[in-house]
């Protein structure tokens, strides 16, 4: 129905930066809002990022003034720009998009995940 395809992660040394993308595809009328969680091993997954569509974007505390999100709506394609990374940051990130479809339901969609590895 939709698909989110990521791409972009990888490892990097701590101060490094990294670009993740998110491009969505298939039965899609709008796009409500896009965006990024991630989760490391044992813990719960969580907000990293997030950009409705029209309203202000939501960042965790934890990311805020080193991650930038941003969109392209033409290409149904969310980014993650990731500037000064830390250990921490160490995560598989997730792309979420909530989606009104072509029979114009409202759903939300997951990406496979991609891995960000951040060394010390």
């Amino acid at each position: 129905q939709v698909q989110l395809v990521e791409s972009g992660g990888g490892l990097v040394q701590a101060g490094g930066s990294l670009r993740l993308s998110c491009a969505a595809s298939g039965s899609i009328f709008s796009i409500n809002a896009m965006g990024w969680y991630r989760q490391a091993p044992g813990k719960q997954r969580e907000l990293v990022a997030r950009r409705p569509s029209g309203a202000k974007t939501n960042y965790a505390d934890s990311v805020k003034g080193r991650f930038t999100i941003s969109r392209d709506d033409a290409k149904n394609t969310v980014y993650l720009q990731m500037n000064s990374l830390k250990p921490e940051d160490t995560a598989v990130y997730y792309c979420n998009a909530e989606v009104v479809t072509t029979t114009l339901a409202e759903f939300g969609f997951w990406g496979q995940g991609t891995q960000v590895t951040v060394s010390s």
